[in-house]
């Protein structure tokens, strides 16, 4: 399972979801549905932009957890 930890790295950085939205260009809507962890997929170059405006590595921001079966 992969976690999404954008809410952690936003609360480290003191930075809210629309100053993200803003830096990174992407609407806040669809932050939300990746921060909320119910995006099906992420974009390369969605991932770049986030990693340069947090100033952080992808592991930083996803996170892969195994399930209990």
């Amino acid at each position: 399972m992969i976690t999404v930890n954008l809410d952690v790295m936003l609360a480290k950085r003191k930075m809210s979801l629309t100053e993200l939205s803003e830096k990174v260009d992407i609407t806040l809507a669809n932050l939300s549905i990746l921060k909320t962890g119910k995006a099906k997929a992420v974009r390369f170059s969605t991932l770049d932009a986030l990693c340069r405006a947090l100033q952080c590595q992808p592991g930083d921001i996803l996170e892969f957890t195994e399930e209990n079966a």
